[in-house]
């Protein structure tokens, strides 16, 4: 009976059931090997029921247990994350050894529980039980997990005095301990003493290279794998696409190129997750006709990849048509739309100036969030105030749960954008009460408000506060506002003077403003001063000598205005025509389905 009974259990998984009533009915005690083969069968059949059934029988029985069978138990109990149980059974065992000690610190570490896996190794330390290589990988998993470098490195030293020091999965453990650490120096040490690496190594040091933005190495290292014959993975080829990505978009896009023909030769072109990577590393590089192309010849779309199609669309601000048909597509599907999905729409609708479109997708985004969180807010606001509803802006301002700096700015900068200047200062105000430290957006924002509705003077007490009370060192476009602000009142010495007297050189915007300004204000002196410096700046810019000429006409000085004109004809400088941008009757309205 006992050998038909171990021939059962040995036979056929699908016939555990078989093999537990067998055991169960059978009138002669099985031995250890018996009940460890069958909880080893749950194990891998993940039958939590009949593995603890197995168990009570044991426990009503009175089956005697030992160090190898409970240990078995300890392992089936933390493959359900029932580290309770599995702590208890390592407490009731007779005797421990390396094996069950490991199987319950893997346990904790596995499913989480990373400190408690620590405390679980410390505490074998002082029982003198010597670690394996098993038990050293499943501890520097948890020191990962928690950051604890201390122990981390300790674990380290244990090792290199242990007769582990060259084992494989060891040193590919303390690669990925470091690499995720932040320590890429020692990551690479203990990687390049390795005597042996296999895929998992490699990964572990080109994805540590990738995340930490060493994207040249993980570039190079990637090459070094292929010329030592090891051929990459789904893993490998993500991790080198994150890392081709940081080269910027021109240079990024040819080492994307270079990976998307590796992966056509190596055969992963169909794999979901590979297209998805390479229509997310296109998107970054700008490359959004490749990226649109990659998509389509998906078979599995995921919505992955369509986020990072939109959210490159939005980023650009064209190919709104190309945009709308993708969001409407993921609709149409019935397609779990996030919130990411629908910022990057409302923000096209803000550029586009698509207030129909705009309208459905808030309506679209109260449907699938109950309360909008503030990114979707700040959204809706930005998108109401360039579209000229700023009524709308503001109550979805004042509905806001939570609110940050974004939302404050977003609110200030449409209400300077619109002539309404004292509105914004008021906003700025209340940011202030309300506890909201504003940032170098906010006062940019501001200033502008402040330049374009004649706020000379509070535009000058906020430059002043941005620098004195909130140390916010100005920048470039901070100046151009400032001076734009005095010429704009009629303070052109002032403006000039502010230009001599900055820490940064001017550029064409700052002339521009000051050109301007002594066109309306008819100061020919110091039109002539900053034409001259424009002309310096942006040789081929028509509009400067165009301005000019326009000032000498004005003061009646016919001959010196058309030879600023004669520049234009002579030099053939290209002049930048006008357009308009509108939507028809029926463009983008009721595109998006309802239902």
């Amino acid at each position: 009976m006992n050998r038909t009974y171990r021939d059962l259990v040995n036979c056929n998984a699908k016939r555990l059931t078989e093999a537990l009533i067998l055991a169960f009915n059978n009138p002669v005690k099985p031995d250890y090997t018996i009940y460890s083969n069958v909880i080893q069968l749950c194990i891998d059949l993940k039958a939590h029921k009949k593995g603890r059934l197995v168990h009570s029988h044991l426990i009503t029985t009175g089956f005697p247990s030992n160090v190898h069978l409970g240990t078995k138990l300890i392992i089936f109990y933390t493959m359900f994350d029932d580290m309770v149980t599995a702590h208890k059974m390592f407490d009731k065992l007779p005797e421990r050894n390396v094996v069950s000690w490991t199987a319950l610190l893997s346990g904790y570490s596995r499913n989480g529980y990373s400190q408690e896996a620590l405390n679980v190794f410390v505490d074998m330390r002082r029982e003198g039980v010597r670690a394996n290589q098993f038990t050293y990988g499943s501890v520097l998993r948890a020191c990962t997990s928690v950051s604890c470098m201390n122990l981390g490195k300790q674990i380290q030293g244990c090792v290199q005095k242990s007769r582990f020091a060259d084992n494989l999965y060891v040193q590919s453990a303390l690669v990925d301990f470091n690499s995720k650490c932040g320590e890429m120096e020692d990551a690479f040490r203990v990687f390049e003493s390795m005597s042996e690496r296999d895929l998992v190594s490699w990964n572990v040091m080109i994805s540590g290279y990738a995340f930490r933005g060493y994207d040249i190495d993980a570039v190079l290292l990637f090459r070094w794998m292929f010329r030592q014959g090891i051929l990459p993975d789904c893993f490998t080829l993500g991790s080198v696409l994150k890392a081709c990505v940081g080269g910027g978009k021109c240079g990024g896009l040819a080492k994307v190129s270079m990976i998307h023909g590796c992966i056509i030769r190596l055969g992963y072109v169909s794999y979901s997750i590979i297209s998805g990577s390479l229509v997310d590393a296109y998107v970054k590089c700008g490359n959004l006709a490749s990226a649109n192309y990659l998509y389509k010849k998906m078979q599995n779309k995921d919505k992955i990849s369509c986020t990072a199609l939109i959210t490159g669309y939005a980023r650009e601000g064209k190919n709104s048509s190309e945009c709308l048909e993708l969001f409407c597509q993921l609709h149409r599907n019935h397609r779990e739309i996030d919130s990411i999905i629908l910022c990057s729409m409302i923000n096209i609708c803000a550029n586009t100036a698509s207030l129909s479109l705009g309208r459905q997708l808030h309506a679209i985004a109260i449907k699938y969030q109950s309360t909008l969180d503030v990114a979707m807010s700040n959204a809706l606001v930005d998108m109401y105030a360039k579209t000229g509803e700023i009524e709308n802006a503001n109550i979805v301002f004042h509905h806001m749960t939570e609110k940050n700096v974004i939302s404050w700015t977003s609110m200030i900068s449409a209400y300077g954008v619109h002539g309404q200047g004292i509105d914004a200062i008021s906003y700025f105000k209340k940011m202030e009460c309300e506890g909201f430290e504003p940032n170098d957006i906010t006062f940019l924002s501001l200033l502008f408000a402040c330049s374009h509705n004649g706020l000379t003077a509070e535009g000058w007490e906020c430059f002043t506060k941005m620098v004195r009370k909130y140390k916010i060192v100005p920048r470039d476009e901070h100046y151009s506002c400032l001076v734009d602000l005095f010429a704009r009142s009629g303070c052109l010495n002032e403006s000039y003077d502010l230009i001599c007297r900055m820490n940064i050189k001017p550029n064409a915007s700052l002339w521009g403003s000051v050109l301007g300004a002594c066109s309306i204000y008819g100061n020919m002196d110091l039109g002539e001063v900053a034409a001259k410096h424009l002309c310096n700046i942006e040789p081929t810019n028509a509009v400067s000598y165009v301005v000019l000429a326009s000032m000498y006409s004005a003061a009646g000085l016919w001959d010196i205005a058309w030879k600023a004109r004669d520049v234009v004809q002579t030099k053939r400088l290209p002049k930048d025509p006008g357009y308009s941008l509108f939507h028809s009757g029926n463009d983008m309205v009721a595109l998006i389905p309802t239902g």
